[in-house]
């Protein structure tokens, strides 16, 4: 069987917003998809177009990779 709905999460648990036609005690899968906030799609619009302008797209992936390259860390003493 195969069901969709929407429910709440109250005090650690899922509360159905709705009925649910199914047995008490039997055991079901979940599968959870949260819902982007309201902010988190305001940033995403403001990030969209940020690489513009960058120039040639080969030339921002080699140095994005030679970044990786590129040692931070101390020279561990052994």
């Amino acid at each position: 069987m195969h069901m969709t709905i929407r429910a709440r999460v109250k005090g650690g648990r899922f509360e159905p917003l709705e009925h649910l036609a199914l047995p008490e005690g039997r055991e079901v899968m979940l599968t959870i998809v949260d819902e982007p906030s309201d902010k988190d799609v305001a940033v995403a619009i403001k990030a969209a177009g940020g690489w513009k302008g960058t120039g040639s797209t080969r030339r921002l992936i080699r140095n994005l990779y030679a970044s990786r390259l590129v040692r931070t860390r101390p020279e561990p003493r052994l």
